[in-house]
């Protein structure tokens, strides 16, 4: 996995702008991936997979799962809208707030 400093702010100290859902996606983040990373310096634009936060398809998997398992429904692996669902914490949180049956 890639450095997730590449998803940070630059000013990694101050609030990323992040909403409650992005603020309670990221800890689920950091959280289920063991990311070095505290979770309000994730940057809610910044790129899930590959450059940006640095994730890989496992991580997203797991992603998918704690996904499932806390807000659920499922995150199905061949959803064709899986690249815009995955672009950011963003895109993710709104995914879920859409979809949340928990």
């Amino acid at each position: 996995m890639n450095s997730p400093a590449q998803a940070l702010r630059p000013d990694a100290g101050a609030p990323a702008g992040q909403s409650a859902s992005e603020r309670e996606l990221a800890e689920l983040l950091v959280q289920a991936l063991n990311l070095e990373v505290a979770p309000a310096e994730i940057d809610p634009t910044a790129p899930l997979y590959g450059d940006g936060l640095g994730l890989d398809s496992i991580d997203i998997l797991e992603v998918a799962l704690e996904v499932s398992r806390r807000y659920g429904f499922q995150l199905r692996s061949d959803d064709e809208n899986n690249l815009v669902i995955f672009q950011s914490l963003r895109s993710l949180a709104a995914h879920v707030a859409q979809h949340r049956t928990l």
